[in-house]
């Protein structure tokens, strides 16, 4: 049987969710200030993402830029936003928490898993501040999540190859390991084959701009790029 992947498209706004959709990338982490790395979206844009897009689309649960260190305010906060996600029919959220001391904050995560039930939690990039990928990677199974997006604690995917492919052997099928930070149809293949990795984050932008919309054949060619060729039609024919 031929292997599927999935690629997941970083959506900062309506229009970028849509080009998703029509270009076959399979989900959405939905977010809005990109220049902050992204934050909550607004409950407009996730009510209307929910009816407008027919594939599955987490909305990102952070407060603010910065850190991932959270007070009991913006805990209070986290959880009215991760409780809005749930009343809405969100199939899944994107979010993290860390110690002062970089460590998962495993407790707290915990806590976050069971707000959100029956929503899956992908624990974000607060992965990668993390000062031991693997330890981390045994805090965020305990803690519950469904999956985990790395760079392998390196600034791109491509540079974190080898720790990504560590990690998706140690992670095996407790939990899944999605490859993210600088993911383009120039490398995801390569990615794809050297880390064992079956699920892919990328934002599919190309240009330098301030509108923050994924570029539609730079997401299709990632996604062709998964796509074994005889489910595109491919092959030789009898």
């Amino acid at each position: 049987m031929p292997e599927f992947k999935l690629l997941e498209v970083c959506a900062f706004n309506i229009q970028s969710c849509f080009i998703a959709e029509r270009a076959g990338a399979g989900r959405i982490e939905l977010c809005v200030d990109p220049l902050q790395g992204g934050t909550t979206p607004s409950y407009g844009l996730i009510e209307y993402v929910l009816q407008k897009i027919s594939i599955p689309a987490f909305p990102m649960i952070r407060t603010r830029g910065g850190n991932f260190i959270y007070d009991a305010d913006e805990l209070e906060i986290m959880k009215k936003d991760i409780l809005t996600c749930r009343e809405l029919g969100c199939p899944g959220i994107a979010t993290g928490i860390q110690l002062s001391n970089g460590q998962i904050d495993v407790e707290n995560l915990k806590r976050i898993v069971e707000w959100a039930h029956p929503m899956t939690v992908t624990c974000h990039k607060v992965f990668d501040a993390t000062p031991d990928a693997f330890a981390a990677l045994e805090d965020v199974i305990a803690a519950g999540c469904t999956r985990i997006l790395t760079s392998g604690l390196h600034k791109t995917a491509v540079e974190g190859t080898e720790v990504l492919k560590k990690l998706v052997a140690q992670a095996g099928d407790r939990i899944i390991i999605m490859s993210g930070g600088g993911v383009r149809s120039s490398n995801i293949g390569k990615l794809a084959e050297d880390t064992g990795a079956q699920e892919f984050h990328s934002s599919g932008l190309v240009a330098r701009g301030t509108n923050h919309i994924a570029d539609e054949e730079e997401v299709r060619l990632m996604v062709n790029s998964l796509t074994p060729a005889l489910s595109r039609g491919e092959g030789d024919v009898e």
